[in-house]
């Protein structure tokens, strides 16, 4: 059965009382459901077949196939859809067997219709909340087998697809962005994604390293170079040969080594310390900085002919604020990968603690937002993340929407609509994840923004 999944619920009613089946399908209809009926169990059973649905709402005596059969086979074809059993003959055995069989709620007739909505609303939340979090998987683990890039925010999408066109070639790459971003992490992605992918990455961080011990990291020496240097030893750049070199923080280099490094490029050998002779290197080259170089260029830090040299491709990646819609992405990745290391069977994240990271600006960019999680996981005690497992300064920058205006204090309904605009911005317009952190499903919230009077761009 193919999946077809829509943002809109959609229900399956099986009553074989048609004025029960009528009265349930009005009910779902008006909250905004996508419903489909029927009058039979195999009828049931062939709109499974055929279509995927997320709740399933049947009568548990019919005859011939009953409720229990559906709830059977709905599970067999789509383990995430819900199923809620309904009946006049509710007994405590038949409750622990629909439980045992995977059903998600048993409801006695005669019923309340606000009871029947609220369970409809909460399957559809599991439901919802099941799939998202079996995409989010299936896009943590896609590229196991190289660097994974965890984002779904269109300006890093383009910037990927721009790496992806530029990693078969030769080309150098700078890579700017504020320290954090991951600039490393693209780097490495360029180069699983090249023609020298089987080949070695090596890696320096230019502005860890003194001068004279950069120069011996880069270029090696012979034995005798200097006091000490008893045997031979190859540098990173011979050691990138026919691979990928990576040099961070490159305007963190002095200008004597800029002007050895230029020569690299342009003769394309490496001269190790002590040494009369030039080694042939083949290598692609990567750079990376948190600083304008036209800037360091202009105050004279930085050599113009080898920013030229380097800024061939930019790639400039966002600060995480600027990317919210990948905190959430970000943050279970994070939650699942130290979750994993250090054994804790932590797999959720409460909506409140998801709102408090999305109302964060990180500074420290996703470094900072990793060292959140991975704190998160180690304090908390339940399976999941709360509000007070997050660090007292990111809580203390938690959305406040109570104001007092011309006096007064401001209605529930003013501050429901001043929150639901808050957490529209702070998730980047994404209706899915602004309904998770408001804790409702998306249907509900289409209705709130419908009642509130927002328009296209959610500005009421």
């Amino acid at each position: 059965m193919a999946e077809n999944y829509s943002d809109i619920g959609r229900i399956l009613i099986i009553d074989d009382e048609v004025t029960a089946v009528e009265n349930l399908a009005h009910v779902c209809r008006k909250e905004g459901y996508e419903v489909t009926t029927r009058t039979t169990g195999m009828g049931a059973i062939e709109a499974l077949e055929k279509k995927c649905f997320d709740v399933v709402l049947t009568d548990l005596q019919m005859e011939k196939v009953d409720g229990m059969v559906v709830l059977r086979r709905a599970k067999e074809l789509d383990p995430e859809t819900a199923v809620v059993l309904i009946t006049g003959f509710a007994t405590l055995d038949s409750a622990v067997e629909a439980m045992k069989a995977g059903a998600f709620h048993y409801i006695a007739k005669p019923f309340r219709l606000g009871e029947v909505r609220e369970v409809i609303r909460s399957a559809l939340e599991l439901v919802q909340l099941k799939r998202e979090n079996r995409e989010l998987k299936a896009q943590l683990t896609d590229g196991q087998n190289g660097p994974s890039i965890i984002t779904q925010d269109a300006i890093m999408q383009r910037l990927l697809e721009m790496a992806r066109q530029i990693a078969p070639t030769d080309t150098n790459v700078l890579i700017t962005g504020e320290s954090g971003t991951g600039k490393e992490l693209m780097a490495r992605f360029i180069h699983a994604h090249s023609g020298r992918s089987e080949r070695s990455y090596q890696a320096v961080n230019c502005g860890a390293l003194q001068e004279d011990l950069l120069a011996n990291e880069l270029f090696g020496h012979v034995k005798g170079a200097y006091t000490g240097a008893t045997e031979a030893r190859a540098g990173i750049i011979q050691a990138a040969d026919g691979g990928t070199l990576f040099l961070d923080e490159i305007a963190e280099m002095s200008l004597g080594m800029q002007v050895k490094l230029l020569r690299v490029i342009q003769e394309r050998e490496v001269q190790p310390l002590g040494s009369t002779k030039a080694i042939p290197v083949d290598i692609r080259l990567i750079t990376a900085t948190h600083r304008d170089l036209l800037d360091e260029v202009a105050a004279g830090r930085f050599r113009q002919d080898l920013y030229y040299r380097l800024d061939v491709v930019e790639l400039h990646l966002p600060p995480l604020a600027e990317r919210r819609d990948d905190i959430p992405l970000l943050a279970f990745y994070f939650l699942r990968k130290h979750a994993a290391h250090i054994g804790r069977p932590v797999d959720d994240i409460e909506p409140a603690a998801m709102a408090t990271l999305l109302d964060y600006d990180y500074p420290g960019n996703i470094r900072e937002l990793e060292n959140i999680m991975e704190r998160a996981v180690i304090l908390t005690q339940e399976e999941k993340i709360s509000k007070v497992n997050l660090p007292p300064a990111l809580v203390e920058k938690s959305v406040h929407v109570v104001r007092e205006e011309a006096g007064r204090l401001p209605t529930l309904e003013e501050r429901e609509v001043d929150y639901i605009r808050y957490v529209l911005e702070r998730s980047g317009q994404n209706r899915t994840q602004a309904a998770k952190v408001l804790g409702i499903d998306r249907v509900s919230l289409w209705r709130k923004l419908k009642k509130y009077g927002f328009d296209e761009s959610h500005n009421p």
